[in-house]
């Protein structure tokens, strides 16, 4: 390999891609082109590349589109719905996951149960599970009806079934979970199973 015309030796050489010339055998090396995806994950899929057990995968609604590889952002478990990112930009997704930055995440959930104020305040209160106090930013009543409700859950921190093991601890079955925003992102309109390029605006939003 060489830099700028002189051979590269040094393994913890640095080197910015956007001003070095990188060739390898004579040939140009050239950073790919970043890309940022917004996905609506349908329920079903695992957010994984490939699945040992054959199931689908998030990539199956990439099909069709002229990508390079990209990863996900962070995950959705199968059972789960909603806004995905995904991206090859390494530093902005790694940015987007790390707890410091606390980037809110907004669920919308449906449980088996109408909760009154009083079961809402010891959702917001939270419980230890495992060993972990599982919290959320805020808990709300977004509507109710029969035997079931929604609630709009607010996370800035990413734990393993973080919801549902939160609201497992006090016997309330999740019928439903959709990510409905990252930030002030929104999944918007967006169609189940369909992806599409970030926009400057959108990314913008999420630097914020």
């Amino acid at each position: 390999m060489q830099v700028n015309g002189k051979t590269a030796r040094d393994a913890l050489l640095r080197i910015d891609p956007d001003r070095d010339r990188i060739t390898v055998d004579g040939q140009r090396v050239v950073a790919q082109r970043k890309v940022y995806l917004m996905l609506n994950k349908p329920r079903g899929l695992v957010t994984t590349r490939d699945d040992p057990e054959g199931r689908g995968t998030v990539y199956d609604c990439l099909g069709g589109l002229d990508l390079p590889f990209v990863a996900p952002v962070g995950r959705l478990d199968k059972a789960s719905e909603g806004l995905l990112l995904l991206s090859n930009d390494t530093r902005w997704a790694n940015r987007l996951l790390d707890p410091a930055s606390h980037v809110a995440k907004t669920y919308h959930v449906q449980i088996a149960s109408v909760p009154d104020e009083e079961m809402l305040e010891r959702f917001r209160q939270g419980s230890v599970v495992d060993g972990e106090l599982l919290t959320a930013s805020s808990i709300a009543l977004l509507r109710s009806g029969g035997r079931t409700a929604w609630l709009e859950i607010v996370l800035d921190e990413g734990r393993y079934r973080q919801i549902r093991r939160l609201l497992g601890a006090f016997d309330i079955e999740v019928l439903r979970l959709i990510r409905v925003a990252i930030g002030g992102l929104q999944l918007g309109e967006l169609a189940k199973g369909k992806a599409r390029h970030l926009t400057s605006d959108e990314l913008a939003t999420l630097a914020t």
